[in-house]
C-alpha cells in the first residue's frame, strides 16, 4: 500500500501564532480584511481624489503588500434557515405566504445570477534579515568550527516578538494608509486566520459545514 504524504508538507505555512501566520522560511505574513468601495458610484471630483490618496498610499511604502480578492459564489442558505425561522414565528397568514415567495424568489434569482461573494485582503510581509536567518557571520564561522549552539526557547520567544513589533508597525501604516481614502480595515486574529485556512484548502469541506442548520440543544 502506497505512502501518503501529509497535505501539511505541501503547504508554506509553518503555523499562526499570536494573529501572524509563520511561514517554513522563518518569514511572518499578517492579513488585514479590507471593506469595498464602490468607485463607480463616486463622482468625478470624489473618484480623482480617492485615485491622489491611493498614489500617496502606495508611494509612502517602503516594503512590499500583496492585494487579494477572495471570490466564492454566494452562500445563502443561512439566510434562508433565519426566514424560516421566521416563517415559524409570524402568526399572520398573509405575512407567512409573503415570506414562502420571498425565500422562492431569494433562492431562484441566486441560483439564475450565479452571484460571488467577494472578499478582499491587503497581506502585509516580515522577513528577517538574511544574516539573521542564517546565524550571522559570527554563526557561519561556528558552523565551520562545530561551535553552533541550539537557541533557546527565551531567544525563540524574543526574536518573535522583535519581528511581530517590526511587523505590526507596518500593519498600522497599511490601517491608517487605506482609511485616508474611505477603505475600512482591521487584521484578522488567530481565530479568524485559522478559518481563513481552512476554507481556503477545504473549500467543500467549509461549504457543508456553512450550510448544515443548528443542531437543536
Amino acid at each position: 500500500m502506497p505512502k501518503t504524504t501529509a497535505a501539511q508538507q505541501f503547504l508554506a505555512v509553518e503555523g499562526i501564532r499570536e494573529d501572524a501566520v509563520i511561514l517554513k522560511n522563518g518569514e511572518l505574513r499578517v492579513v488585514i480584511m479590507c471593506s469595498a468601495l464602490n468607485f463607480a458610484l463616486k463622482s468625478g471630483d470624489e473618484q480623482d481624489a480617492i485615485i491622489f490618496q491611493y498614489q500617496n498610499f502606495l508611494n509612502a511604502l517602503d516594503f512590499s503588500v500583496q492585494f487579494v480578492i477572495h471570490s466564492r459564489r454566494l452562500n445563502i442558505a443561512p439566510y434562508l434557515d433565519a426566514l424560516k425561522e421566521r416563517q415559524k414565528d409570524e402568526d399572520n397568514e398573509l405575512l407567512k405566504i409573503q415570506i414562502t415567495e420571498y425565500s422562492e424568489f431569494i433562492r431562484t434569482f441566486v441560483d439564475i445570477t450565479n452571484i460571488m461573494s467577494k472578499t478582499f485582503y491587503v497581506i502585509v510581509p516580515f522577513t528577517p534579515a538574511i544574516l539573521e536567518q542564517k546565524g550571522g557571520f559570527l554563526g557561519g564561522i561556528g558552523s565551520l568550527l562545530g561551535l553552533n549552539r541550539k537557541t533557546t526557547d527565551t531567544e525563540q520567544q524574543n526574536s518573535f516578538e522583535q519581528h511581530k513589533n517590526q511587523l505590526w508597525q507596518r500593519v498600522d501604516t497599511i490601517v491608517g494608509g487605506l482609511q485616508r481614502f474611505g477603505v475600512r480595515s482591521a487584521p484578522l486574529n488567530t481565530e479568524e486566520l485559522i478559518e481563513l485556512f481552512y476554507g481556503l484548502y477545504n473549500p467543500t469541506e467549509f461549504e457543508k459545514t456553512a450550510t448544515s442548520p443548528p443542531e437543536n440543544r
